[in-house]
């Protein structure tokens, strides 16, 4: 298997302090699981149906890496925290 990849969508955040609590949280989980961001922020352009979301990608070296560090207490807690403060949608890719 190859690489595994989380790549997220934020569609909104009603609460930013909220967000970065778990930033705060997320970021030593992640770090822990052997995660990397690879790259963050809003896009530069938008085609298609697009929307100009903030966006995150995150390398780990497997997707069972991947999967493990998402279901991990320590991400879990941070998870928490973003409960009713943002909308966002969370894949797991394997790399090509």
């Amino acid at each position: 298997m190859g690489k595994g990849y989380w790549v997220s969508f934020f569609r909104s955040v009603s609460n930013a302090a909220a967000v970065a609590e778990y930033i705060k949280l997320a970021g030593p989980a992640i770090h822990a699981g052997g995660g990397r961001i690879v790259a963050r922020g809003l896009p530069v352009k938008v085609y298609e149906a697009g929307l100009k979301e903030r966006s995150v990608v995150i390398e780990f070296v497997s997707v069972e890496q991947a999967i493990a560090t998402y279901e991990s207490p320590q991400y879990q807690a941070a998870l928490e925290l973003l409960k009713n403060a943002v909308e966002r949608d969370l894949r797991i890719l394997e790399g090509a």
